[in-house]
């Protein structure tokens, strides 16, 4: 376990990090005693520098739902990051290659609530009631922290979680079966990634359960007119300059972003 000042200075230093563009040696070397609990208060300390700036959250997002990803992270539950208004990209957009350090692009569904979702005790049914629409999203992360990461690296850094983008065509939660959305993720002409939401926990919306549940142990709310997503069911692929990342939902559409 950390101190509060050394919580603060891994917290400064990821924030130095992202303004210079330049990833830090990991905390989990410069601080061996780190559990999940400090990594934990570590990103909420350099969400709300980021909050106190200016920036406004806008919703959660939720990492590391597969099995595969999970044992790869040594770590038997997915993690959670915050998402502010300065991470929303629009669909077809040119992105500045610079913003990012190291980013990666990964598809999944996006959970716009209608209502508030507070653990504990929610459930895929009422995830379901509570959300007003679901839509694609593609979700850009980047690594703040130097390779190679563990999971306590990861969850400080607020999942990774840079950016977002919305598109294709929103849905009712009921009017399509979500665990058989699939997506086919491009880079440029190339089919990089190929998925299935099921692979979330085996429906997408149990990542969003799991995240109500996890924050409500600490009093947070999901609110209405969050965006939530609720992980990836493809692995991330590396984006490079110049690479344009499409991620095609068959019937709900498909969206893209452009690194210049």
């Amino acid at each position: 376990m950390l101190t509060d000042a050394d919580r603060s200075k891994a917290a400064q230093s990821l924030l130095n990090a992202e303004r210079e563009r330049k990833p830090v040696v990991q905390l989990s070397k410069t601080w061996p005693e780190i559990t999940i609990e400090d990594a934990y208060a570590i990103a909420a300390e350099v969400n709300r520098a980021k909050v106190a700036a200016g920036a406004r959250v806008r919703g959660h997002k939720v990492g590391l739902t597969s099995k595969a990803m999970q044992q790869s992270s040594q770590i038997d539950e997915p993690d959670y990051g915050v998402l502010l208004d300065n991470m929303f990209i629009e669909d077809g957009a040119k992105v500045p290659f610079e913003r990012f350090i190291v980013p990666r692009v990964e598809i999944e569904l996006a959970f716009v609530l209608g209502k508030p979702l507070k653990g504990p005790g929610v459930g895929l049914l009422e995830v379901l009631r509570a959300t007003e629409f679901v839509v694609p999203a593609i979700e850009i992360i980047d690594a703040r922290v130097q390779n190679p990461r563990k999971i306590f690296d990861t969850v400080a850094d607020n999942g990774a979680a840079a950016g977002i983008v919305l598109g294709g065509r929103p849905v009712g939660p009921m009017d399509v079966d979500l665990r058989w959305v699939s997506g086919l993720l491009y880079r440029n002409a190339d089919i990089e990634e190929t998925g299935v939401a099921a692979g979330v926990l085996g429906h997408p919306a149990m990542g969003i359960a799991w995240l109500a549940n996890k924050v409500g142990r600490f009093g947070t709310t999901l609110q209405p007119g969050h965006v939530v997503l609720a992980g990836s069911f493809t692995r991330p692929v590396w984006a490079q300059k110049g690479d344009t990342l499409r991620a095609d939902f068959g019937t709900l559409g498909s969206l893209s972003a452009q690194f210049v």
